[in-house]
């Protein structure tokens, strides 16, 4: 595969003082070697296959990674994917801590990255945990009862942000969280906005 274009909008990016610049900088070089399309999405270096996203470079303080848009439908043959959160269904990502590490598993790395193209172009799909199948938390219920205006408007939100409720408030270890945080989104859910809009 050959060296696919550098965006400019990437090029800015990583003109910045970012913490593990020469990390992602190699990272970047050795996407690029599969021959795949680079944009900057979610303020974030990501590159493409055809319009659908493959992989993205992610800095977080403790280390950088390369995460798997799809990595739940690869072979992790050597074993180095990680689920980057308890409620991740599809991304996994590989961590980084030095340059080193990266130059040592540059042909593994090649190897998942053009696994991930191959599943794209399979046309692969996961099959995603459906909302229905999250416990709604019983405060929520109880909102839900109180104000039925809440429950239909909950109800035409997309699954996305239900989901991303249901999660946030069920996060919460004791029920008076819970209930300040459903109090505090209730006007949020009403106007059909999303817990990130």
């Amino acid at each position: 595969m050959t060296n696919s274009e550098m965006h400019p909008k990437v090029n800015e990016y990583f003109s910045k003082a970012i913490k593990w610049r020469e990390e992602m900088e190699k990272l970047r070089m050795i996407i690029l070697d599969c021959g795949i399309t680079e944009e900057l999405k979610w303020r974030l270096p990501c590159y493409l296959y055809q319009e659908s996203n493959i992989v993205i470079i992610q800095d977080f303080k403790e280390y950088c990674a390369l995460m798997f848009f799809k990595g739940v439908l690869l072979n992790d043959t050597k074993g180095i994917l990680i689920k980057p959160g308890e409620n991740s269904q599809t991304q996994r990502q590989i961590r980084f801590t030095n340059v080193k590490e990266i130059v040592e598993m540059e042909p593994v790395l090649k190897d998942y990255i053009i696994e991930a193209i191959e599943v794209e172009k399979a046309g692969l799909e996961v099959d995603y945990k459906k909302t229905s199948e999250y416990t709604i938390p019983e405060e929520l219920q109880t909102k839900f009862a109180e104000t039925p205006a809440l429950k239909t408007a909950f109800e035409a939100l997309t699954p996305g942000r239900q989901r991303a409720y249901i999660l946030y408030f069920s996060q919460a270890k004791q029920s008076k969280t819970r209930e300040s945080r459903i109090e505090k989104y209730m006007q949020q859910i009403l106007n059909g906005k999303g817990i990130n809009d």
